[in-house]
């Protein structure tokens, strides 16, 4: 029997069309001027996780009793690491606080720091004067940033290989809706 191979795998709650069509024109102007590489609009639920495929989606698959929830940004914030250059940070509901806990719970993995809720808007390794500036630019850009809020219905699974700063090698595995209960 041949062996299956692990890859890195990492969950990501969707926004819909309109917020996410939104936001690609702003990263897209943000990446124009500082850089960095191409990734769709996503709040990760679950960061980077080995498993096989066919675990990563029966674990997927346990999430979809999830309900759809909402999600709030607060403002756009600066981070430390290439991953949260530039971010919208996002309010930590309970109910996202939640799905965080279930899909955690379910992909067997642990939070080595507490979950912060955000939506990337900029990867890079950028100085912090430079991350100050497109802090600034995001929020000229958008000046509804801080209010945006919107629904997430469902959650992907993507391969994720953080060693790959490219993201040349990202795919998208799997998406499920988030359905309201009956």
């Amino acid at each position: 029997m041949e062996e299956e191979h692990s890859y890195v795998y990492s969950v990501w709650a969707i926004p819909p069309l309109d917020v996410k069509l939104r936001l690609k024109a702003l990263m897209e102007k943000l990446r124009d001027e500082f850089g960095g590489p191409e990734f769709e609009p996503h709040v990760t639920v679950v960061g980077a996780t080995r498993l096989t495929e066919k675990d990563a989606m029966a674990k997927l698959e346990a999430c979809k009793e999830l309900k759809p929830y909402k999600c709030r940004a607060i403002k756009v914030d600066k981070g430390s690491f290439f991953y949260q250059c530039v971010y919208l940070l996002l309010d930590p509901t309970p109910e996202m606080m939640e799905v965080n806990a279930h899909c955690i719970k379910h992909f067997g993995c642990s939070n080595a720091t507490p979950y912060m809720p955000h939506l990337s808007l900029l990867y890079g390794d950028l100085t912090e004067e430079e991350k100050k500036k497109a802090q600034d630019k995001a929020n000229s850009l958008d000046q509804g940033l801080c209010n945006l809020d919107f629904e997430v219905s469902s959650l992907a699974l993507h391969k994720t290989d953080t060693e790959d700063k490219t993201l040349k090698s990202w795919e998208k595995v799997a998406e499920i809706p988030l359905r309201e209960r009956e």
